[in-house]
C-alpha cells in the first residue's frame, strides 16, 4: 500500500512539474459605462451593481496559454477577481454567449442591450469561445446599449 501510494505521489509530482508556466500576454478590460449614457433605460434593480465610472475590471496585462479563447482567458480573470461572470455554451455550434458580468445582464439597459467584446479595436465575427488570442492583443468587453452602434460596432 506505502508503495502504490508512493507512486501515485511521484506521478503527480513529475506531472506537475512538467506543467508550463503562460508565456502569451494580453490586455483585457471589462466596461459598461454606455449603461450611464443611458441610465433612464436602466433596470433600476440593478443600480448597486453599476460601477459608478462603468469599469468592472480596469485594463490589465494578464497572461495566457497559446490557443487559449478570449473566453478563456475572460472567465479565468473574472474567477480570480471574484467577478459575478455568467454565460451559457451551444455544443453544436462550439461557442459560449456571454449572458451577464457583474450581475449586469443582457437587456437590463433595454431590447437591443448586451455584451459585446472586441479585439484590438476590432469586433471579431465570432464566439469570444472561437477567437483565439495572440500575444499582445489588446481585448475590451463592452457593454453595448444599442446593438454595438454605441460602442463602435457596426455588422
Amino acid at each position: 500500500m506505502k508503495k502504490l501510494l508512493f507512486c501515485f505521489i511521484l506521478i503527480f509530482f513529475i506531472m506537475g512539474c512538467n506543467e508550463k508556466e503562460p508565456t502569451l500576454t494580453c490586455t483585457i478590460s471589462i466596461n459598461c459605462s454606455t449603461i450611464l449614457e443611458n441610465i433612464d433605460n436602466f433596470n433600476k434593480d440593478k443600480l448597486e451593481v453599476l460601477p459608478s465610472d462603468g469599469v468592472i475590471y480596469e485594463e490589465q496585462e494578464v497572461k495566457f496559454y497559446e490557443g487559449e479563447s478570449v473566453f478563456d482567458v475572460l472567465k479565468r480573470e473574472t474567477k480570480n477577481n471574484q467577478i459575478h461572470f455568467e454565460f451559457s455554451v451551444t455544443p453544436i455550434y462550439n461557442s459560449v454567449y456571454i449572458e451577464g458580468i457583474n450581475n449586469i445582464y443582457e437587456f437590463d439597459c433595454g431590447d437591443l442591450s448586451g455584451w459585446m467584446y472586441k479585439v484590438n479595436g476590432v469586433a471579431p465575427n465570432v464566439s469570444c469561445s472561437e477567437y483565439k488570442l495572440n500575444d499582445n492583443d489588446t481585448v475590451e468587453v463592452l457593454y453595448t446599449c444599442n446593438l454595438g452602434k454605441d460602442i463602435d460596432i457596426n455588422f
